[in-house]
């Protein structure tokens, strides 16, 4: 058993940059889609301010308790649902 706890702690990283790949790469197929149809009707505008709000505050807790994985993985959910903000705003425009 306490090996196995051992173990569980050594690799708890591994789980964090898992789950840091997994919740990242969702956002991808959305920014694909909205790019190729040039179209995000269907992505809620109030939804996406308050995720970004909500990635912002998790950079901003992975910064101050320097944890990697939540950097880096908010950083790029940051990035990729800005992008799709900013496709959204343009797109409405056209």
């Amino acid at each position: 058993m306490r090996i196995y706890l051992i173990m569980l702690n050594l690799n708890i990283e591994f789980f964090g940059y898992f789950a840091a790949i997994l919740t990242t790469l969702a956002f991808l197929p959305q920014l694909i889609k909205t790019l190729k149809t040039k179209k995000a009707e269907d992505v809620s505008l109030i939804t996406l301010i308050m995720f970004l709000t909500g990635v912002l505050s998790w950079i901003i807790y992975g910064y101050k308790i320097s944890s990697t994985p939540i950097l880096i993985a908010n950083i790029i959910t940051f990035v990729l649902n800005l992008l799709i903000l900013i496709f959204k705003i343009s797109f409405s425009k056209l």
